[in-house]
C-alpha cells in the first residue's frame, strides 16, 4: 500500500506520527510528574507520620529517631515496611512493656515501659540482635526457637530466665506472649512480645510458702532436737533462697557453739564444717570472726568467703558458685540471750537486698519461736511431772498417816467396848457415862481417819462407789438427828426438815453419811 502513496503523503503521515509521539511523550512526562508529586507527598506524609510516632514514643521514640539505621539489617527508616512501622507505633505508644524483634537477626525495638526489664543493657540493646544482647537466653533457645518451629503465638506464665542485666546472672520471672509478625506477602518477619516481670511476686509467694512450712511443721514439736531436725528439712526443700544452712547451738554462757546439723552440702564439705567452736578463741583473721560478732552484738552479719566453714571446694547452685552467707542470731523467748546461730547461704542468682534480708530474719524468728514453744512445753511438762510427784507424795502421806492413826484407835476402842458391854453394875454410873463419851469421841475420830483414808484413795483413783436403792430422806433425817442433843445443849433450836421422796435413790450410803456428817459437824 505504501507504494501507492506519493512522497508528499508519506511525509504527511510521518509528520502525524511524530506529532502523536510528541503528545504521548508530553502525556508521559505529565504522568511521571504527577506520580513524582504523589510520591513526594506520600514521602512527606510518611515522614510526618514517623516523626509524630517517634514524638509520641517517649524516650525510646527519641532514641530510635536519632539512630542511624542504615548500618543495620533493618535498613534506613525511609525503607521500613508499612507493617513494621505500624507494629513499632503500637509498641512505642503502649504503656505495657513491649519488645519488637524484626528481621532474621531479631533486631530489638522496645518502649519506655520495657526499659526496667533491660537493666544495664539499656540503651545498648536498642538495635542489637537478640543473640548479641541476650546470649544467656539465645543459647538456650527460648521462645524464639519455639515460634520459628511452630509459627504460632507463645504464652508463658512465671517463666524463669537467668538474665545478666545488673552485673550478675539474675533469677527472673516473666509472664506474657510472643506473637509472630508477617510482612506484606505473609512471610515471618519478626516477633512482638508483651511481657510483665513477675520476679518479686514469685519470690514473695515462694518465701511465704517456706515460712508457712516452718510454722506448720514445727507447731506440734515438743523437743528442741526435733525442732532443729525439722527446720533443716524444710530449708533443704527450698534451696533457691537458702542454698545451704548450718545450725549452731549456743551454750548457756554463749561462749561455745555446737553444730546441730547442716543441709545443702556434699559429704566432703559437711566433713569440713567445724563441729564445735570456742568463740573466745576465734582469731580476727580466721574468717570465722563473723560468728563471734553476731553472738556479741545480736546483729545480723554477712560472711564473704566460705572456705573457713566449708573448705576450698566450690559450692554450686545450678551453675553458679555460692560465695557468701548470712549469719543470723536466733533468740529464744524474751531475747535476752541467744539460743542458736543460723548460717544461711545467699543465692548467687539474687542480690542480697532488704527483701532478701527480711526473709532470712523471718526464718530466724520462726526458728526462735519454735524453739521457745518447745522449751515452754518441756518446762510445762517438767512442772506437771513435779506436781504429779508432789501429789503422789501427798497421797502416800495421807495413806500412811491414816493407817498410823487407825492402829492406836483400834487398840483403844477394843478395851472401851469390852468395858461398856459388861455389866452396868461393874462401873459407877458416872464412870460409865465418861467412858461412853470417850467411846463416842473415839468413834468420831475413827470416822475422820477413815474419811482421810478415803480422800487418799480418791486422789489415787482407787476408791469405788457402791450404789444401792435407799430411802434418802429417812437416812438423812437419822444422820442429822445424831447432833440434836449436842446442839440443843448449846441452847440452839435445831429442826430437821427433810420431806420424804416418792421413790428410792441410788447412792453409796457410806459416802452419803460422810457428806452429811462433815457438813453438820
Amino acid at each position: 500500500m505504501n507504494e501507492d502513496k506519493s512522497p508528499e503523503q508519506l511525509r504527511a503521515e510521518i509528520a502525524r506520527l511524530q506529532a502523536h509521539n510528541r503528545e504521548l511523550e508530553a502525556h508521559s512526562r505529565e504522568l511521571q510528574a504527577r506520580v513524582s508529586h504523589r510520591d513526594e507527598q506520600e514521602k512527606r506524609q510518611r515522614q510526618a507520620w514517623m516523626q509524630e510516632m517517634f514524638a509520641r514514643g517517649g524516650e525510646m521514640g527519641g532514641l530510635i529517631a536519632k539512630r542511624d539505621w542504615s548500618s543495620t539489617s533493618v535498613g534506613p527508616v525511609e525503607n521500613w515496611s508499612q507493617s513494621m512501622c505500624m507494629t513499632l507505633s503500637l509498641c512505642l505508644t503502649s504503656r505495657f512493656p513491649m519488645l519488637l524483634l524484626w528481621g532474621p537477626e531479631y533486631i530489638q525495638f522496645y518502649n519506655d515501659a520495657y526499659i526496667p526489664i533491660l537493666g544495664t543493657k539499656h540503651p545498648a540493646a536498642l538495635g542489637q540482635g537478640v543473640a548479641t544482647s541476650w546470649p544467656e537466653t539465645w543459647e538456650r533457645g527460648g521462645p524464639y526457637l519455639s515460634i520459628r518451629e511452630n509459627n504460632e503465638l507463645t504464652f508463658y506464665q512465671n517463666a524463669r530466665y537467668n538474665l545478666y542485666r545488673h552485673g550478675y546472672l539474675e533469677e527472673t520471672y516473666f509472664t506474657g506472649t510472643y506473637s509472630p509478625l508477617r510482612d506484606e506477602v505473609g512471610r515471618l518477619s519478626g516477633l512482638l512480645s508483651s511481657t510483665m516481670e513477675t520476679t518479686q511476686q514469685v519470690l514473695l509467694e515462694r518465701r511465704l510458702h517456706t515460712l508457712g512450712e516452718l510454722a506448720t511443721r514445727t507447731a506440734s514439736l515438743h523437743g528442741t532436737a526435733d525442732v532443729c531436725e525439722v527446720v533443716l528439712k524444710v530449708i533443704a526443700e527450698h534451696p533457691e533462697d537458702i542454698p545451704f544452712a548450718l545450725l549452731y547451738w549456743l551454750s548457756d554462757d554463749g561462749k561455745l557453739t555446737h553444730l546441730k546439723g547442716c543441709i545443702g552440702l556434699d559429704e566432703q564439705m559437711a566433713f569440713s564444717v567445724p563441729e564445735q567452736l570456742v568463740l573466745s578463741d576465734i582469731e580476727a583473721s580466721s574468717g570465722m570472726e563473723t560468728l563471734a560478732q553476731v553472738v556479741h552484738t545480736h546483729q545480723v552479719k554477712t560472711m564473704d568467703g566460705l572456705s573457713p566453714l566449708l573448705g576450698d571446694a566450690p559450692l554450686l547452685l545450678h551453675e553458679q558458685t555460692v560465695r557468701s552467707a548470712c549469719v543470723l542470731p536466733i533468740e529464744q523467748g524474751s531475747g535476752d540471750r541467744l539460743a542458736a546461730l543460723l548460717v544461711a547461704g545467699i543465692s548467687p542468682y539474687r542480690a542480697f537486698d532488704d527483701l532478701y534480708l527480711d526473709f532470712l530474719q523471718l526464718v530466724a524468728t520462726q526458728i526462735g519461736t519454735a524453739l521457745a514453744n518447745a522449751r515452754s512445753h518441756q518446762e510445762a511438762r517438767a512442772r506437771a511431772e513435779h506436781l504429779a510427784a508432789l501429789d503422789r507424795a501427798k497421797t502416800s502421806f495421807f495413806n500412811n498417816i491414816s493407817h498410823e492413826f487407825r492402829t492406836p484407835l483400834t487398840l483403844l476402842l477394843g478395851p472401851l467396848e469390852d468395858l461398856l458391854s459388861g455389866s452396868q453394875d461393874a462401873l459407877p454410873s458416872s464412870v460409865h457415862e465418861q467412858l461412853s463419851l470417850v467411846h463416842r469421841n473415839a468413834l468420831r475420830l475413827l470416822k475422820l481417819v477413815n474419811t482421810l483414808l478415803d480422800f487418799s484413795r480418791i486422789e489415787a483413783g482407787r476408791i469405788q462407789a457402791s450404789y444401792t436403792p435407799t430411802d434418802l430422806a429417812a437416812l438423812t433425817r437419822d444422820l442429822a438427828s445424831m447432833f440434836r442433843s449436842a446442839i440443843e445443849q448449846a441452847g440452839l433450836h435445831y429442826q430437821v426438815h427433810c420431806p420424804s421422796l416418792p421413790e428410792p435413790v441410788y447412792v453409796d450410803t457410806e459416802m452419803w453419811e460422810k457428806i452429811v456428817l462433815n457438813l453438820l459437824s
